[in-house]
Parts: C-alpha cells; structure tokens; sequence
C-alpha cells in the first residue's frame, strides 16, 4: 500500500549501530520523524537483547528408555543394510 504519496515521499529510515554493526530499517509509517522512533525504540530491543544472557544448559545423561530406543533403531538399520548385500554361496 502507499501508492502516490509512497512513490513521491522518503519516509524510510535506516539506523546504524557502529560499535555492533546493526542495522535497524522503518518504513511503515507515513512520517519520518514517526519511522526514525520506531526505528530507535528496535534498535534498542535488539541492544538489549545482547545484553540477556542464555541460561548455561546443565548436561543430563540420556535416559534408558531412549539407549534401548536408539539401540533397536540400529538393529533395524543394519537388517535393513544386510538384506541389501549380495547373497554368499557357501
């Protein structure tokens, strides 16, 4: 959408960040000053967003259900690459 008033008008704003080399882009609104605060209030999301850090994962073994599940899917797999091979005469 935009027709006339898009194609005659540059509202966009692009913002750099310089230190992280983020580059935040609005356009969807009609007026610059309105794009150049929404393209400010993105760039800071995305800052803070560096800023969260990730809970540090704590290793767990894999359960005994899942050691016989992936040992079964195995066995299936290798009757399958068995049935595969050429028959031996003995």
């Amino acid at each position: 959408p935009g027709g006339q008033h898009r194609n005659k008008v540059e509202p966009g704003v692009r913002v750099l960040h310089r230190p992280t080399g983020i580059v935040v882009a609005a356009t969807e609104r009609r007026s610059q000053a309105a794009n150049r605060e929404a393209a400010f209030e993105r760039l800071a999301e995305r800052l803070n967003a560096l800023n969260v850090r990730r809970k540090a994962r704590r290793a767990t073994r894999p359960t005994n259900a899942s050691r016989l599940r992936r040992a079964e899917a195995k066995r299936q797999r290798a009757t399958v690459k068995q049935n595969r091979r050429p028959v031996r005469d003995e």
